[in-house]
């Protein structure tokens, strides 16, 4: 299998975890032996995926300097830096990069932890122009970016969903046709001032709205997780934890 290329979003510093985050943005917060940017692209090139651009912004040289350090055969992987980041929500960071959104390509946060199997089932998903990565769960807390679903269809996304069924996890697939699609409406969105705080999956959002034509993908049962709290750690750790003594072990 050999996966599309992938753009990550890791520009952010991740704030609200400070201190973990007082000198390096979050992809680079260690969890069992590797940073969590380690960890995607690792997992990513097991799947076949074989470039991957990840946009930076606080503490940049950090990043690149871990990335020069990895080793993954047949991966290949390149920086693009947005000055911005520290101004801007990621809806302007996918505008920074929508020069890397073309042709088949994947949209990945830069703190969403996954296994494999996540990416493997992404991949697999039925053709569409665009596809979100979704899991179900019995209860949802506020920060979480809700899902409402008819079938395999997405007809809302959002943190603030009254109704809702799912939740995205931050890892999205577009064909060729999608990612013009997604590009056209991130550059209209950037237009308006408004667009500079806005969340990308907003635009989703909206084009799920006005073409009925995004679908998701669930991996309910599959491991992820994110990156978002201090409280997270011990979670990640016992993730991070078990897909190490799988590695050593198979």
């Amino acid at each position: 299998m050999s996966g599309p290329k992938v753009v990550i979003l890791s520009a952010g510093q991740g704030k609200r975890l400070s201190p973990l985050t007082d000198d390096r943005p979050k992809c680079l917060i260690d969890l069992s032996g590797r940073s969590v940017l380690h960890w995607q692209l690792s997992n990513l090139a097991g799947v076949g995926v074989r470039e991957a651009v990840v946009v930076t912004g606080f503490n940049a040289a950090l990043v690149e300097e871990e990335i020069a350090g990895l080793d993954l055969p047949g991966l290949t992987v390149r920086t693009l830096f947005n000055p911005f980041y520290s101004l801007t929500d990621n809806l302007a960071t996918c505008w920074m990069a929508r020069g890397e959104l073309t042709g088949e390509v994947m949209l990945l946060n830069g703190d969403t932890l996954f296994e494999p199997a996540v990416a493997e089932r992404l991949l697999a998903a039925p053709p569409a122009d665009i596809t979100l990565t979704i899991d179900r769960k019995a209860e949802y807390d506020d920060d979480d970016m809700k899902v409402r679903t008819d079938g395999d269809t997405l007809r809302a996304v959002g943190k603030t969903l009254e109704r809702y069924d799912g939740e995205s996890i931050g890892f999205t697939r577009f064909s060729a046709v999608g990612a013009m699609t997604f590009v056209r409406h991130v550059e209209a969105a950037l237009r308006n001032p408004e667009g500079l705080k806005r969340w990308y999956l907003s635009v989703i959002d909206q084009i799920a709205k006005e073409t009925g034509r995004v679908k998701v993908t669930s991996i309910k049962g599959l491991g992820w997780a994110e990156m978002d709290f201090p409280a997270d750690m011990a979670r990640n750790l016992a993730l991070t934890e078990r897909w190490a003594s799988r590695a050593m072990t198979g």
